[in-house]
């Protein structure tokens, strides 16, 4: 079992993950959080490689990753180390851009929009 932390991100390994795959899937996870103005991130990402032969995916990986005040949660199943850190990477790149978009978004917000009392509203109407 492996267990490394970079920049607030845990990457933990359960079976038969060898280390360079496990570096592979920590290098794909650190540049889906290359973006300047990122608020603070934490968690967790599980990356668990199944024994069993039969298994069609047997590489899945659950993260669970804190950007600011939002909760990015992705789960991803593939066939290969190299497959499943490609997923993960776009998977967590475009959760964490919405996430981060969302969070701009209500930092720029000062007034309430028409629809909750802001300006703009025909009340007078």
């Amino acid at each position: 079992m492996g267990h490394m932390a970079f920049s607030g991100i845990q990457v933990r390994a359960t079976g038969n993950v060898d280390a360079e795959a496990l570096g592979y899937v920590r290098a794909k996870i650190a540049a889906a959080f290359e973006r300047p103005g990122l608020p603070d991130v934490s968690g967790e990402v599980r990356v668990t490689h199944a024994t069993a032969q039969h298994v069609a995916q047997p590489w899945s990986a659950a993260a669970e990753i804190r950007v600011g005040d939002a909760l990015v949660v992705v789960h991803a199943q593939e066939a290969s180390a190299h497959e499943l850190a490609d997923r993960l990477q776009d998977r967590l790149r475009g959760r964490v851009d919405r996430a981060a978009h969302r969070g701009d978004e209500t930092r720029k917000t000062a007034t309430p929009p028409p629809w909750r009392g802001g300006p703009g509203t025909d009340s007078d109407v």
